[in-house]
């Protein structure tokens, strides 16, 4: 929604012209285009109660959460503060949670978070601050809780509180199998729950097993709550909490019982609601070409039919009879939806020279063209479109990839000691480097033996990590075909950090992009839009290609330039949204196969897995086959396994 204002009070007491629209909603729900317009209304939400309740003479209490959910939202108050005077003199705040045990000073550490974030950058009084204690004793932790509680009533309680939501539906740390009614407890995490933390502590084993958190019922006492949600990665259990039944396996949906609350949502994290996934289900619907095309393939995988063979009956008995009444027949919209599948499959995604290019997805011309692929990861290139990577070096034309980081916090310590336990032997057999091997080995083991868990590698150690990922960069690219000055390594600087918690995306990772850009003048530019990517580098890499774009598309070479985006590690397009569709056969699949085992270290077990145990290689293939099938099932030629892309207009 393009338009909300600093509150969403008004939207919700008219309600009632959202009720069809929103019939299966049992939450009131915002919808925004991009999160960090979600995020800043969210926050001029909290400085407006800030000064009101600052105007009345009273305390203003907040309930605050950390995770990247609200970062953004404290950086706008941030703002607010040092730019338009909002003062935090007098705000109250309590934390929904913390690790148990960790250290206040940890990198993991909430009450760090909270300090980086926000509290070092405000003018909050330090003892209205509460976080929940990771050192307190076992034997204290219950009395502990329970003044943390008496804390909140004192206060008068929480005017507006913040949440995230966890892959389980847990709101603060309540996991699956809490209680409406519970109280803030020391609690056990849910495997899933570590899973998705083990990036931020360098490996699952590092991972806190129990943390302290607000109960559900100290939560539901808020007078206000706003839960916010970003990505595709969230899209399923935002549907499960929104339209589902109330239930202690999802406790987000204990929010349904609550008389104020608003979800707050960018257009990724909505996607899976039925208002946004399939709106004929709710109402009249203005037929476009794509709804028509989602809703045809959705009908087909609903009755298990290809598209040629649905007819009226099919179309009337399930809602659709004013799109047949739109076309007069079924069979006219059944051709059009067949002809635009089989026009996005193409064996020439560099285009086919001298072809009619009509129907086809690219031009014809030029006949070799200059084409970069943007790879996030060093390893993301292969993964996610490694058969069309090694079909368009194989036609002719002049390929780059740019790696756009390194990729050093991805690599194992045992591997980073063989690495340089390699270059000590070498230097020892051959002699050729004045013992620099030997001094780097004893450096890298010494730094190993004194890092702490989920503490971050030395300079020296995340160099020679980076190094790991280039060589296997490398690697894969000799594998396609390509020489070793195609590949591009931009060391992006927002990357640089040793954690997972990246800077933002600043100007000289845009002029780094542009640069390289302006360099090749190239006809096609690949990109990664798989943005579930839980570490949310994708996402920030995505943003520096568009930028980049925005500022060189007067350009004239950026007329003859189409930008591809790509798929894979993480999820796959739907169908209704490919413009490109790259067949490959068993052979090329297997070629794709062995390329990805080029990264060597991302092989058997990945530092960051996210949530699917698989390798990244089983991934892909099955994604692959899974597209392939799908257009086989809708009635198109049966493949292997197919590469999609969507075009992205600028």
């Amino acid at each position: 929604m393009a338009n909300q204002q600093l509150t969403f009070r008004n939207i919700k007491q008219d309600q009632n012209i959202y009720d069809e629209k929103t019939r299966f909603e049992k939450i009131h729900t915002e919808v925004f285009e991009q999160s960090s317009e979600a995020s800043k209304t969210v926050a001029h939400e909290i400085s407006e109660l800030i000064r009101k309740k600052n105007g009345q003479g009273q305390k203003c209490v907040l309930g605050l959460a950390t995770g990247s959910s609200p970062t953004s939202v404290y950086d706008e108050l941030v703002r607010l503060h040092k730019e338009e005077g909002l003062s935090f003199k007098n705000v109250v705040t309590f934390n929904l949670d913390e690790y148990y045990p960790i250290d206040p000073s940890a990198l993991q550490s909430y009450v760090r978070f909270m300090n980086e974030y926000l509290f070092d950058h405000i003018d909050i009084d330090s003892s209205n601050v509460n976080i929940p204690d990771g050192t307190i004793s076992e034997d204290s932790v219950d009395e502990y809780c329970e003044e943390y509680e008496r804390k909140i009533e004192a206060a008068g309680g929480i005017d507006l509180q913040i949440l995230g939501i966890g892959r389980t539906g847990h709101i603060g740390f309540n996991e699956p199998g809490s209680g409406i009614s519970s109280p803030t407890r020391r609690v056990t995490l849910d495997h899933l729950t570590r899973v998705d933390a083990a990036a931020d502590f360098f490996s699952q084993d590092n991972v806190p097993r129990k943390a302290i958190t607000m109960g559900v019922g100290t939560i539901l006492k808020s007078k206000r709550i706003i839960l916010m949600a970003w990505g595709e990665g969230k899209s399923k259990i935002i549907q499960r909490t929104i339209e589902g039944p109330v239930s202690d396996l999802v406790p987000a949906t204990y929010l349904q019982n609550h008389p104020d609350v608003t979800m707050v949502l960018d257009e990724a994290a909505a996607s899976a609601l039925t208002r946004i996934k399939t709106p004929w289900l709710v109402g009249p619907c203005e037929w476009t070409e794509q709804l028509t095309r989602k809703v045809i393939i959705w009908l087909c995988q609903k009755l298990d039919k290809p598209v040629l063979k649905l007819t009226d009956r099919d179309y009337n008995d399930n809602g659709m009879n004013d799109l047949v009444a739109l076309h007069g027949a079924s069979y006219e919209i059944n051709i059009g939806v067949f002809n635009h599948l089989q026009h996005t499959i193409t064996g020439w995604p560099g285009g086919k020279p001298n072809a009619d290019d009509a129907n086809r997805p690219e031009r014809s011309s030029p006949a070799q063209k200059r084409v970069i692929i943007f790879s996030p990861h060093p390893d993301d290139d292969v993964i996610s479109m490694g058969g069309t990577f090694q079909r368009l070096h194989d036609q002719g034309h002049e390929v780059h990839v740019a790696y756009q980081t390194s990729g050093n916090i991805a690599v194992f310590d045992d591997d980073a000691i063989r690495y340089a336990d390699f270059l000590r032997d070498f230097d020892e057999i051959y002699g050729v480097s004045d013992k620099k091997g030997t001094t780097l080995y004893s450096h890298i083991v010494q730094a190993m033996k004194s890092k702490k868990s989920g503490e971050v590698d030395t300079p020296e150690v995340r160099k020679i990590k980076g190094l790991i990922r280039r060589g296997e960069a490398k690697a894969g690219c000799r594998h396609v075909g390509l020489t070793d000055d195609r590949a591009h390594f931009l060391n992006m600087p927002f990357y640089e950090t040793g954690t997972v918690k990246k800077k933002p995306l600043g100007e000289d990772d845009i002029q780094i992009t542009i640069d390289l850009l302006q360099k090749i003048k190239p006809h096609q530019i690949y990109a990664a839009g798989d943005l579930s990517d839980p570490h949310g580098t994708h996402r920030v890499c995505l943003d520096a290609i568009f930028r980049a774009i925005d500022q060189l598309k007067k350009e004239k070479w950026m007329a003859d330039c189409y930008v591809w985006l790509y798929r894979g590690a993480w999820q796959e397009f739907d169908i209704n949204d490919i413009d490109m569709a790259v067949p490959m056969s068993p052979e090329q699949l297997m070629q794709k196969r062995r390329g990805i085992f080029k990264h060597q270290s991302q092989k058997d077990s990945a530092v960051f897995p996210g949530s699917d145990t698989r390798e990244f290689w089983q991934r892909a293939e099955d994604r692959n086959k899974g597209t392939a099938k799908l257009y086989d099932r809708l009635g198109l030629a049966e493949y292997e396994a197919i590469e999609a892309f969507k075009r992205y207009y600028f």
